[in-house]
């Protein structure tokens, strides 16, 4: 029987469905025929570079997990190792309780390993409460997920969760500590506790990396790409070399005999194509359309996968205003300014701090990201309201009153999930209700981590299936 090259269709044009492209082309060969469809006019995803007063700038994610191998291995892969850096070596602050301190050190995720880690964070009250954790009752799970918030205040009162773990979860999640789970957010934590720790200082303690000898340096935590993130899924667009259909959205997912139906385009005249396998790489709600009806037990999971929506308001100053010595500062849910009103920003970055590359480019760079899960009716404002409450917040916080000479105001609708309790539980049920259904995969930030690395891994993991069923099937 004569062969026939693979066709196999990539819905999602951000990092997760580029990297499964890219890994698909790998596994399959060059004479596989790859198609990927974004429903926006550019690729990318969440990862967008642009230009800000002539610079390049990152208004989408700005730096990955250095520690997790997945996207360095990427990079080196696709030749852009030259292009890799890390960050200043600045630290970072937050705003809490009406005062502005260095994030402690010695903390996970701000679960402090030592009441002497937060000393001058917390007050003398929530310090005892610190100290005397480790003497409460052990803390027992049972295998079973909590709220994060829910057992910080448990443990500690209120002060851990809304000064210290809330603004560094909220920094990544776009959530509320009260909302999130602790095995999907916290997973060494959760593993400590497990393991038997314990306390949640003793947990801490546990998991957190011992400090480096004598002049050693310790290794990046972070790290991101000169020229822009952006950059990573252009090169990989370009490697994987699949036909791109920009404008498309993919309207419906059939299951045929012997492959994969989409109808794509517009409703009323929609254009139908057939394929042989089907990696799902968009958030909750499209994958949950999509597999409504086909994997339904799939997307009823989907269903139940919140998403938060937020906004990169990025400024461009003049190059003679002088920031505080940090990379910036992450804001506690419900601080105010000085008037008593709210601040609008839940985070500011001093990119010309924290990113050498970016410290002498001649403006002073700066980025505040606006939006909780919840908190819709801000991101109502109007680009020109926003950069006002967000200057307004920059100038409370650090003095900085100059005008920008640039701004740029990117909405993320919808782009952060929020990983509850259960969401472990959740994951499991899509993908084992997924491998039901031969030569359909899922990736992307709804299944096991937000960041770049873990979106790479679900991408490598979901061409590694598909890849294996049409080996498997199609004649050679």
């Amino acid at each position: 029987m004569n062969s026939r090259p693979a066709h196999v269709a990539v819905v999602g044009g951000g990092i997760s469905g580029l990297a499964a492209a890219h890994r698909l082309r790998r596994l399959l060969g060059g004479q596989a025929v790859i198609t990927v469809f974004e429903q926006s006019d550019r690729v990318g995803g969440k990862l967008r570079t642009t230009e800000l007063a002539g610079h390049r700038y990152d208004v989408g994610a700005e730096a990955f997990l250095h520690r997790r191998p997945e996207a360095t291995e990427l990079i080196t892969e696709l030749g852009l190792a030259d292009q890799l850096t890390h960050p200043a070596g600045v630290g970072g602050t937050v705003r809490a309780g009406g005062h502005t301190n260095p994030i402690p050190g010695h903390t996970l995720m701000g679960v402090p390993a030592s009441a002497e880690a937060v000393r001058g964070v917390l007050s003398t009250d929530a310090l005892a409460r610190v100290a005397a954790e480790p003497d409460l009752p052990p803390v027992r799970l049972d295998g079973a997920d909590v709220s994060v918030g829910a057992l910080l205040r448990e443990r500690f009162g209120p002060e851990v969760p809304d000064r210290l773990v809330g603004p560094l979860l909220g920094g990544v999640y776009a959530g509320r500590a009260d909302d999130l789970g602790l095995r999907a957010t916290m997973p060494a934590l959760a593993n400590a506790l497990d393991a038997g720790a314990g306390s949640l200082v003793t947990a801490a303690a546990t998991v957190m990396p011992a400090p480096p000898q004598s002049h050693t340096p310790r290794p990046p935590v972070f790290g991101t790409l000169r020229d822009g993130l952006g950059g990573l899924t252009d090169r990989l667009a370009e490697v994987a070399a699949p036909e791109l259909r920009l404008g498309l959205p993919v309207r419906a997912l059939h299951r045929l005999e012997h492959g994969w139906r989409l109808e794509i385009g517009p409703a009323p005249h929609p254009e139908i194509l057939d394929v042989d396998a089907v990696v799902l790489a968009v958030p909750a709600p499209s994958a949950r359309r999509l597999l409504d009806g086909v994997v339904p037990a799939a997307a009823e999971r989907f269903a139940r996968v919140e998403v938060a929506s937020m906004a990169v308001v990025a400024l461009a100053l003049p190059p003679d205003v002088e920031l505080p010595a940090s990379s910036g500062v992450l804001l506690a849910e419900g601080e105010r300014r000085a008037d008593g009103t709210l601040f609008t920003a839940k985070a500011f970055t001093f990119s010309s701090r924290k990113w050498g590359h970016l410290g002498g480019q001649g403006h002073v760079l700066v980025r505040g990201s606006v939006g909780r899960q919840g908190e819709a009716v801000l991101l109502q404002r109007s680009d020109e309201e926003l950069v006002q409450a967000v200057r307004a917040d920059l100038a409370e916080l650090t003095g900085v009153t100059a005008t920008p000479v640039d701004t740029l105001v990117t909405r993320w609708g919808g782009g952060l999930p929020q990983y509850g309790v259960g969401h472990l539980d959740l994951v499991d049920g899509i993908e084992r209700a997924v491998a039901e259904a031969p030569g359909l995969a899922v990736a992307g930030a709804s299944l096991h981590g937000v960041g770049l690395p873990a979106c790479i891994a679900t991408a490598d993991a979901a061409a590694a299936r598909v890849a294996a069923h049409l080996l498997g099937r199609l004649p050679r």
